[in-house]
């Protein structure tokens, strides 16, 4: 394949993954009129964001990684399109709590096809020393993504959070907020359709040549390989985990510690959350990702996990300090350098695990480091900061602290995780050289 055949399938996934994003985030941003027209609870609404998604999306995503492992994958990256923009529309046209649970499984059915396909994919068409930027690239949609939601709940949340219905052609009487989810599902069609123009790199990628004739890893040989490197993947996944656990936990209360320490208004917490996402945060991935690459070039063949001590070292002092500040402009100010390392490790993440996964593997390999990452970080991070509040310092302005004390820890675990990591990292990938090496002779 061509570098420019590359690059445009990284664009395309890049594309899918911002339209995923934007779809799995905008309902945090819709709970008050869900709440009130539904009559549900703060814990039904919970699950909507944790069981209904996040676990579906986590599990589902190992045995589509086997599927990505054998399969045509921009077909399949082309399918989880179209359905998780599907059920994202159906969402808008749920009338009861358990509609909504079932379309929510369904958005996360769909997007547990993209990372597994997009890292496979990937990894397949540049050569290690150049796969952070690339991987960077594709990891820009995550911030793009929640960026763009968090700004459009800013901006339409006052204006469908009022009673009412409303009829749509087709479908039928639907509440105000319903119709953001036909907005921001419909573009996934398109998506869908783009994905299917990428061309599958497996039969001409040069690493994965010497095992082109073979068929897909049998799931024993592959939790055997697990196994063997235990201490690799193990340690990677678990530290990274870590990282994005604080991320999730500062991207959970952000707004409302500037809300309850600051006096801002929700508007104006969830505007300033959303520009810092969208443009901060592309720009820390993307200068992970040339770290990653510069430090590859250079021999270190630990270098996506020196990227994630990096960015977890910045967390540690910037989120550490920022609930701190005694003037809500310096904390802003701050949150600058924060979104910068918060981002930073995210394509070298996914750069470590494809490079540490035989490539027949790597559908599989990275299900299980997304398995793991996606459930502690999802189940640790919001809720770690709120057990904080509510039971140690028992005081809901105490947020500040809570947000200070779980960065500090969330990111030292992860320091320490990824430093035990790197010798068995090294050893890793130093024997898939060597043994590409053979099987190519």
């Amino acid at each position: 394949m061509t570098p420019a055949q590359a690059w445009y399938a990284v664009a395309i996934l890049t594309i899918a993954n911002v339209s995923g994003f934007v779809d799995r985030q905008i309902l945090s941003l819709l709970v008050e009129p869900i709440k009130r027209d539904l009559k549900v609870t703060d814990t039904q609404v919970s699950l909507l964001m944790g069981l209904g998604f996040v676990v579906f999306y986590s599990l589902l995503g190992l045995p589509i990684g086997r599927w990505v492992d054998r399969g045509h994958r921009p077909r399949i990256v082309a399918l989880g399109a179209l359905v998780w923009s599907v059920m994202t529309m159906l969402t808008g046209a749920a009338r009861s709590y358990g509609h909504l649970f079932l379309a929510r499984v369904g958005v996360g059915a769909g997007e547990a096809t993209l990372g597994p396909a997009a890292v496979s994919i990937i990894a397949d068409q540049f050569p290690r020393q150049r796969l952070g930027v690339a991987m960077s690239t594709y990891m820009m949609g995550t911030f793009l993504g929640s960026g763009v939601a968090y700004a459009l709940g800013a901006y339409v949340v006052g204006r469908v959070d009022k009673p009412g219905i409303v009829t749509v052609p087709l479908v039928g009487d639907v509440y105000p907020w319903q119709l953001v989810f036909f907005v921001v599902g419909l573009p996934g069609i398109l998506v869908a359709l783009l994905a299917l123009t990428m061309r599958e790199p497996r039969v001409a990628s040069p690493e994965a040549a010497p095992v082109r004739e073979t068929a897909q890893a049998p799931f024993t040989e592959v939790m055997g390989y697990l196994r063997a490197n235990a201490r690799t993947v193990g340690a990677l996944s678990l530290g990274f985990a870590c990282s994005a656990s604080v991320n999730y936990g500062v991207g959970a209360w952000l707004a409302t510690f500037l809300i309850r320490t600051h006096a801002w208004t929700a508007q104006e917490a969830g505007t300033l959350q959303g520009v810092l996402t969208f443009t901060i945060g592309p720009l820390g991935v993307m200068l992970g990702g040339r770290l990653t690459d510069a430090w590859a070039k250079r021999g270190h063949l630990d270098a996506p996990l020196r990227v994630g001590m990096l960015g977890a070292l910045g967390m540690l002092i910037f989120a550490g300090l920022y609930p701190l500040m005694p003037s809500s402009m310096v904390a802003a100010a701050m949150l600058v350098p924060v979104n910068i390392f918060a981002a930073m490790p995210w394509g070298a993440a996914n750069a470590a695990i494809a490079v540490a996964m035989p490539p027949r593997m790597r559908g599989q390999g990275s299900a299980m480091y997304q398995l793991v990452v996606n459930l502690l970080s999802g189940a640790l991070g919001p809720t770690a900061v709120a057990l904080l509040t509510d039971h140690v310092f028992r005081d809901s302005l105490a947020l500040r602290y809570s947000l200070s004390l779980s960065s500090v820890i969330g990111m030292t675990l992860a320091i320490a995780l990824l430093a035990w990591a790197r010798p068995a990292f090294r050893t890793t990938v130093q024997r898939l050289r060597v043994d590409a090496d053979d099987a190519a002779e």
